[in-house]
């Protein structure tokens, strides 16, 4: 499969997983306990992530919180429609990173390997590593 195929399936993929945890959190997919519905409510994800961030006040959590949140909603537009797109994986390579090491000091290493976040991470700085984005906006202005 050539690379601007790959490229372009990375970089779905990776916006649409963290646009689906967002939405999950405003409860998108289904009310809390419904069938694949982590959090369904913002509430249950404020809770689940001032958790894994234990070792900071909880008025500084909500604000972690808030801030993975509109980062992981701005970087999937930002990858879904190719702009700045080595910029924004590399964030996103960051902020799942912070998040991996967040969870692994709070519920251990297996969490973050039954929910793949060490792959998203490679996932993310390997699309950083890539020169030219076909089908992007930033290919677009690059030619014009």
């Amino acid at each position: 499969m050539k690379t601007k195929y790959l490229q372009l399936f990375t970089r779905v993929a990776i916006a649409t997983a963290f646009l689906s945890a967002v939405a999950d959190r405003f409860g998108i997919w289904g009310a809390p306990g419904s069938k694949n519905v982590t959090w369904g409510k913002w509430d249950n994800f404020l809770t689940y992530s001032t958790s894994l961030d234990y070792f900071v006040p909880p008025s500084i959590g909500t604000l972690l919180a808030m801030a993975a949140t509109f980062l992981e909603t701005l970087l999937a537009l930002l990858l879904l429609f190719g702009y700045k797109t080595r910029l924004s994986a590399k964030l996103s390579g960051i902020l799942l990173l912070l998040f991996a090491l967040s969870m692994t000091q709070s519920l251990g290493i297996k969490a973050t390997l039954d929910y793949s976040v060490w792959i998203g991470v490679a996932a993310c700085f390997l699309l950083a590593s890539i020169r030219v984005y076909p089908y992007s906006l930033d290919n677009y202005f690059r030619k014009n």
